[in-house]
């Protein structure tokens, strides 16, 4: 009996030694046992229903490619001092989305929302820009964003080629939990569309598109969004009845030179971002906007 218990203890020692030394392996690799149990997983609604993924589930796939941005003309982040390992959005969108579903809804976990045309992905079928969502791989985690102690991970999405279909700065969600395929934001939210008595005035239109490309991932209107980085520019009230449009146009260009405190968030939009003609058509519709409320 003293025997077998002796034995077990000898094989439990040798359970121990290498579990241990397991984990010695991983912490000279830089792997933390625990990063890999506490990683957050990535949620997507897609055709095909909805699942989630973990980082090493998706580096795990066959159609999981290294992507360099190097050369192109991109909104990265990382300003393509970064290789990726990356997966295809429209893989993982599904094959056949229903034809309600116009819309690629990205949520990060910082409550940015990016909601990013379908037809804007699809075009890298057809020698378009390509969207990619990046996997951080905990064994090698990506720098820390400006001023933040934490990455861009552990999902990023990416573009080959933006310059092939104009991909905008805030169509490069990083930080990301969840990706849906969505109605168009106007149908999910109707307070978000041009009055009535401005149908016609092609600019509040443009103004309208603009809104929906670089500021709905941050701002609502009239309660209308998914974003939650900013204020609402609709309600309790409208923006033009606090800012005149030259404050605004400063805002949108340079935030810190009109106002500043330590949370702040909103960077600024250059003209290759957003040109002057643009920023004319947003007041517009911030202006039809406020009009119709009235």
């Amino acid at each position: 009996m003293y025997s077998d218990v002796f034995d077990v203890s000898d094989a439990m020692k040798k359970i121990v030694k290498i579990a241990a030394g397991f984990a010695l392996c991983c912490a000279s690799l830089g792997i933390g046992i625990q990063a890999f149990a506490d990683a957050p997983a990535l949620v997507v609604k897609s055709s095909d229903g909805e699942r989630s993924f973990t980082a090493s589930e998706l580096l795990g796939r066959p159609d999981n490619k290294r992507v360099n941005l190097t050369g192109t003309v991109s909104g990265d982040i990382y300003r393509h001092e970064v290789e990726y390992r990356a997966v295809p959005v429209l893989a993982l969108l599904g094959n056949h989305p229903e034809a309600h579903f116009d819309t690629v809804e990205v949520q990060a976990t910082d409550g940015f929302v990016s909601e990013i045309p379908l037809t804007l992905v699809q075009r890298g079928a057809k020698n378009g820009a390509i969207a990619w969502l990046a996997v951080e791989d905990p064994a090698h985690p990506w720098p820390a964003l400006p001023k933040e102690t934490a990455s861009a991970g552990p999902f990023y999405l990416i573009w080959q080629f933006p310059e092939r279909s104009g991909v905008s700065r805030e169509q490069w969600p990083y930080k990301v939990a969840r990706i849906s395929l969505a109605e168009s934001p106007d149908h999910r939210w109707p307070q978000l569309a041009v009055p009535a008595a401005f149908a016609g005035d092609a600019g509040v239109k443009r103004g309208h598109d603009v809104f929906v490309v670089q500021c709905i991932a941050c701002h609502k209107m009239n309660g209308g969004g998914a974003g939650n980085v900013g204020p609402d520019l609709g309600q309790p009230m409208n923006v033009t009845q606090y800012f005149k449009d030259a404050g605004l146009r400063a805002l949108i260009r340079d935030p810190h030179k009109v106002r500043t405190w330590p949370e702040q968030r909103m960077i600024g939009f250059g003209p290759s971002v957003i040109p002057d003609a643009d920023i004319e058509a947003l007041l517009k519709y911030l202006h039809a906007m406020a009009s119709a409320k009235q």
